[in-house]
């Protein structure tokens, strides 16, 4: 019979927070599949756990994914740790749990300690709709490309950053997005936990003065569904009558009453607006 990958949550920083659930499965599977082997000997032995260790990380995760998934195939139970947190949430681990699914390979999450849902749950932003970025891409292009999707997000949006990078990405995200609630989350479970509730202004001020220390969640606001309607509303500089018109129709509003609205917003009569939509047709 095949094994079974187990993903199994660490501690974010409180050793006080792995459950006793992942300490009996990493006790009884027949490997651990660790991101760095170095730091996880550290909680291993913590928790008295002599299970052998291997290395699964961002750079050997597609030749270390098939040998991991031929041991399952023939039998042998795995557990899947990261350096903190879920495994597979921004981690090589999705391309295991992928490669698995693929197989046909059982795989089960032990819950536990996530970085993203506890920095969210303590921001103060909403929390019922949220879109989880993780670290900005690296690549100039892709980093625009991205910072542009998140103009329009009317999600509350959770980012990962580490404190060297922390002010020039503030920086970013206030030049592409304006200025934004948003709530700094560092050292989280640990004794020095701090919650900064501000603005992405305040923020920046605030960091350019006293150096962050520890890696960061940043828990953003996203954009009101009334800042979209204004955006749109003021598109209309850009366009013809007629899509000026259709931009109304588009919300419902009635032909004659869409008319009315953009004759409004252009500063011109109603009778105007009708004489460019024939013009138009």
């Amino acid at each position: 019979m095949q094994g079974t990958l187990y993903l199994c949550a660490t501690p974010i920083g409180n050793l006080e927070d792995m459950t006793f659930r992942a300490v009996r499965i990493l006790r009884e599977v027949d490997l651990i599949a660790a991101e760095d082997t170095r730091n996880s000997i550290k909680l291993l032995n913590h928790f008295d756990i002599h299970t052998p260790m291997t290395s699964y990380h961002e750079y050997n995760k597609f030749e270390k994914g098939r040998e991991l998934t031929a041991r399952l195939q023939e039998g042998k139970n795995i557990a899947l740790i990261t350096d903190a947190g879920m495994p597979g949430i921004s981690d090589p681990g999705e391309e295991l749990v992928k490669m698995c699914a693929e197989a046909g390979i059982t795989v089960t999450a032990l819950p536990g300690a996530c970085a993203c849902v506890t920095a969210l749950t303590l921001s103060g932003l909403g929390t019922r709709r949220f879109a989880f970025e993780a670290f900005l891409p690296a690549d100039k292009k892709e980093r625009r490309q991205v910072l542009e999707e998140l103009k329009t997000e009317t999600r509350t949006i959770a980012l990962y950053e580490a404190p060297h990078r922390l002010v020039k990405t503030l920086e970013e995200l206030l030049e592409a997005l304006g200025n934004r609630k948003i709530s700094v989350c560092r050292e989280l479970t640990k004794k020095h936990e701090t919650i900064f509730r501000t603005d992405l202004e305040g923020a920046i001020a605030h960091y350019r003065k006293e150096e962050p220390r520890g890696e960061c969640v940043l828990i953003l606001e996203g954009k009101t569904a009334e800042e979209l309607l204004k955006e749109k509303q003021e598109a209309w500089k850009e366009m013809t009558p007629a899509e000026h018109v259709a931009l109304y129709e588009e919300k419902g509003i009635a032909r004659k009453e869409a008319m009315r609205l953009a004759a409004r917003d252009r500063g011109v009569s109603k009778r105007e607006i009708y004489q460019a939509l024939l013009e138009e047709e």
